[in-house]
């Protein structure tokens, strides 16, 4: 418990330290707050109403594609049962950050009556899905510099051309998971258990439970109708974000000259910095909208802050009264939800007072 409250301590204190430098670097290098409140008080609230739209119809899209990596394992599944668990799923990671993440899986495994750790790999296969597209974004957003507004610099350049290895490195990698993952039932799953002979019984029967439920929510993969269904539904997701993007550049007077072409480029290279994720802040995605606002299109940090601001409470924020609102009608115990952990929940689930 003292090392635990030590780190707790050091952690928190880390965060005061980059807030006051984040304070200091504002206020030493003339920060004009006028002109970063008048970004936000003069956006267009017809493009933004439809922004916030665009992206809460993403979380049905989400939700389709899961009720299909669902199918193969719950026929009787219903849409709402998903639906609900996304929109409470997504309401905890931005309360609770990266801990956030197995209340969904969770949530539905509870709701279809079948195994955590099936909807663990429904999850993974989620995330390569949302990855492989975010790549192909990126990848857009690259060819499509030379016909947009930015005039690329020496900086600009070696930028680019960083973010263009990462996303080839990371590519190849998702392409050799998804091949991994759609064979990971037969001789695959039975090598890895004859790898796992040398460790006692009790571990070894939980971790042949956990590998064998993790193959089940594998089973979409190897259906092609369901494999279409899945990139189907992952390019309309996809599309809607960057239909949001796009409507929320024309809601604000700074970016409205920008195109749907820039508004790519910039959705492309703020994507990447969605990685990070921070409990209520959400991590590098505002750092990135800054940093490319500013370097490729000549904003000034004002107006690029405001506008990652409200990329933020646009993306984040606004699923969070729905998602609290839903789990209220639940009966959801968010302190037991919180303690949810992979490790714990593959396989036997804590205890959780759900009304369902």
């Amino acid at each position: 418990m003292k090392k635990r409250h030590a780190g707790a301590a050091l952690a928190l204190a880390a965060v005061f330290a980059a807030v006051a430098f984040v304070v200091h670097r504002w206020r030493t290098s003339g920060f004009a707050w006028g002109q970063f409140l008048a970004t936000i008080r003069d956006i267009d609230g017809g493009w933004l109403t439809a922004s916030i739209a665009l992206i809460l119809a993403t979380y049905l899209g989400r939700a389709l594609r899961w009720q299909v990596m669902l199918r193969p394992l719950a026929q009787q599944a219903r849409l709402l049962w998903v639906l609900t668990s996304t929109c409470i799923g997504f309401t905890a990671v931005v309360l609770f950050g990266r801990a956030g993440e197995p209340v969904r899986p969770y949530l539905i495994s509870r709701r279809a009556g079948v195994t955590f750790s099936s909807q663990v790999a429904a999850w993974v296969l989620e995330r390569i899905l949302d990855l492989l597209m975010v790549l192909v974004i990126f990848g857009i957003a690259l060819m499509q510099i030379s016909h947009s507004a930015v005039r690329p610099g020496p900086r600009v350049q070696a930028f680019v051309q960083a973010g263009g290895a990462l996303a080839g490195l990371t590519g190849l990698i998702c392409l050799a998971l998804l091949v991994g993952l759609r064979a990971f039932h037969g001789n695959v799953q039975s090598r890895l258990l004859d790898a796992l002979a040398f460790l006692p019984e009790g571990p070894r029967a939980r971790m042949v439970q956990f590998l064998t439920a993790f193959g089940e929510g594998m089973q979409s993969t190897r259906s092609s109708s369901y494999a279409f269904q899945l990139i189907a539904y992952t390019v309309f997701e996809w599309a809607l974000i960057a239909g949001s993007f796009y409507c929320l550049f024309r809601a604000v007077p700074a970016t409205s000259r920008l195109s749907l072409i820039d508004s790519v480029i910039v959705l492309g290279f703020v994507c990447l910095g969605s990685i990070l994720q921070i409990p209520g802040v959400g991590g590098g995605i505002q750092i990135v909208t800054v940093l490319v606002l500013t370097e490729f299109y000549g904003l000034p940090l004002e107006a690029a802050s405001g506008v990652a601001l409200l990329w933020w409470v646009v993306c984040f924020v606004t699923i969070v009264p729905i998602g609290l609102a839903l789990a209220f009608h639940e009966g959801i115990n968010w302190r037991s939800l919180r303690h949810i952990t992979p490790t714990d929940s593959a396989v036997s689930p804590p205890t959780v007072n759900p009304t369902v």
